[in-house]
Protein backbone atom coordinates (compact mmCIF):
# COMPACT_ATOMS: atom_id res chain seq x y z
CA UNK A 1 0.00 0.00 0.00
CA UNK A 2 1.26 3.46 -0.89
CA UNK A 3 -0.10 6.81 0.24
CA UNK A 4 0.65 9.99 -1.71
CA UNK A 5 -0.19 13.27 -0.01
CA UNK A 6 -0.58 16.54 -1.89
CA UNK A 7 -2.09 20.00 -1.58
CA UNK A 8 0.23 21.71 0.85
CA UNK A 9 1.60 25.18 0.30
CA UNK A 10 1.87 28.72 1.59
CA UNK A 11 -1.33 30.43 2.65
CA UNK A 12 -2.14 33.60 4.55
CA UNK A 13 -3.82 33.48 7.96
CA UNK A 14 -7.54 33.02 7.52
CA UNK A 15 -7.08 31.24 4.22
CA UNK A 16 -7.96 27.71 3.17
CA UNK A 17 -6.20 24.68 1.78
CA UNK A 18 -7.37 21.22 0.83
CA UNK A 19 -5.04 18.30 1.34
CA UNK A 20 -5.54 15.06 -0.52
CA UNK A 21 -4.10 11.61 0.00
CA UNK A 22 -4.24 9.07 -2.81
CA UNK A 23 -4.15 5.43 -1.76
CA UNK A 24 -2.86 2.72 -4.07
CA UNK A 25 -2.67 -0.99 -3.43
CA UNK A 26 -5.00 -3.14 -1.39
CA UNK A 27 -5.37 -4.42 2.14
CA UNK A 28 -7.66 -6.90 3.84
CA UNK A 29 -9.59 -4.06 5.44
CA UNK A 30 -9.14 -0.40 6.32
CA UNK A 31 -9.86 0.18 9.98
CA UNK A 32 -9.38 3.94 9.97
CA UNK A 33 -7.59 6.75 8.17
CA UNK A 34 -6.35 10.05 9.40
CA UNK A 35 -4.20 13.11 9.08
CA UNK A 36 -1.34 13.86 11.43
CA UNK A 37 0.95 16.85 11.57
CA UNK A 38 4.36 17.65 12.93
CA UNK A 39 5.53 21.18 13.55
CA UNK A 40 9.22 22.01 13.95
CA UNK A 41 10.48 20.90 17.34
CA UNK A 42 7.21 19.22 18.25
CA UNK A 43 5.89 15.69 18.32
CA UNK A 44 3.63 14.39 15.60
CA UNK A 45 -0.01 14.81 16.57
CA UNK A 46 -3.27 13.44 15.30
CA UNK A 47 -5.30 16.15 13.57
CA UNK A 48 -8.33 14.25 12.33
CA UNK A 49 -9.39 10.67 11.92
CA UNK A 50 -12.22 8.89 10.14
CA UNK A 51 -13.32 5.39 11.01
CA UNK A 52 -14.46 2.63 8.67
CA UNK A 53 -18.05 3.57 9.53
CA UNK A 54 -17.44 7.20 8.62
CA UNK A 55 -17.24 8.62 12.12
CA UNK A 56 -14.78 11.51 12.29
CA UNK A 57 -12.90 12.94 15.24
CA UNK A 58 -10.72 16.03 15.51
CA UNK A 59 -8.15 17.48 17.83
CA UNK A 60 -9.69 20.37 19.76
CA UNK A 61 -7.52 23.00 18.11
CA UNK A 62 -9.01 22.36 14.65
CA UNK A 63 -12.64 21.62 15.51
CA UNK A 64 -14.97 23.76 13.45
CA UNK A 65 -12.20 24.68 11.01
CA UNK A 66 -11.05 21.38 9.49
CA UNK A 67 -13.10 18.66 7.86
CA UNK A 68 -11.92 15.16 6.98
CA UNK A 69 -13.57 13.14 4.25
CA UNK A 70 -12.99 9.89 2.44
CA UNK A 71 -13.99 8.91 -1.09
CA UNK A 72 -13.98 5.12 -1.33
CA UNK A 73 -14.66 5.18 -5.08
CA UNK A 74 -11.54 7.25 -5.71
CA UNK A 75 -9.44 5.79 -2.88
CA UNK A 76 -8.70 9.24 -1.53
CA UNK A 77 -8.66 10.91 1.86
CA UNK A 78 -9.07 14.67 2.02
CA UNK A 79 -8.63 17.31 4.68
CA UNK A 80 -10.35 20.64 4.10
CA UNK A 81 -8.67 23.29 6.21
CA UNK A 82 -10.37 26.65 6.68
CA UNK A 83 -9.57 29.69 8.80
CA UNK A 84 -5.96 28.65 8.93
CA UNK A 85 -3.75 30.01 11.68
CA UNK A 86 0.04 30.33 11.90
CA UNK A 87 0.02 27.58 14.51
CA UNK A 88 -1.34 25.20 11.86
CA UNK A 89 2.03 25.38 10.13
CA UNK A 90 3.45 21.86 9.97
CA UNK A 91 4.17 18.91 7.76
CA UNK A 92 0.94 16.99 7.34
CA UNK A 93 0.95 13.22 6.95
CA UNK A 94 -1.84 10.92 5.89
CA UNK A 95 -2.17 7.63 7.69
CA UNK A 96 -3.98 4.37 7.01
CA UNK A 97 -4.48 1.68 9.63
CA UNK A 98 -5.12 -1.67 8.01
CA UNK A 99 -6.61 -4.68 9.72
CA UNK A 100 -5.82 -8.31 9.05
CA UNK A 101 -7.79 -11.51 9.25
CA UNK A 102 -5.95 -12.15 12.54
CA UNK A 103 -7.08 -8.79 14.02
CA UNK A 104 -3.59 -7.30 13.77
CA UNK A 105 -3.18 -3.70 12.68
CA UNK A 106 -0.56 -2.13 10.47
CA UNK A 107 0.19 1.55 9.90
CA UNK A 108 0.92 3.03 6.50
CA UNK A 109 2.14 6.60 6.04
CA UNK A 110 2.32 9.10 3.25
CA UNK A 111 5.41 11.16 2.63
CA UNK A 112 4.09 14.39 4.13
CA UNK A 113 3.10 17.71 2.64
CA UNK A 114 4.18 21.07 4.08
CA UNK A 115 1.58 23.62 5.09
CA UNK A 116 2.86 27.09 5.91
CA UNK A 117 0.48 29.72 7.25
CA UNK A 118 2.12 33.11 7.16
CA UNK A 119 1.52 36.65 6.01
Amino acid sequence: VQLQASGGGLVQPGGSLRLSCAVSGSVFQINRMGWYRQAPGKLRELVARISSSGTSTYVDSVKGRFSISRDNSKNTLDLQMNSLKPEDTAVYYCNLVAGTVHDDEYDYWGQGTLVTVSS
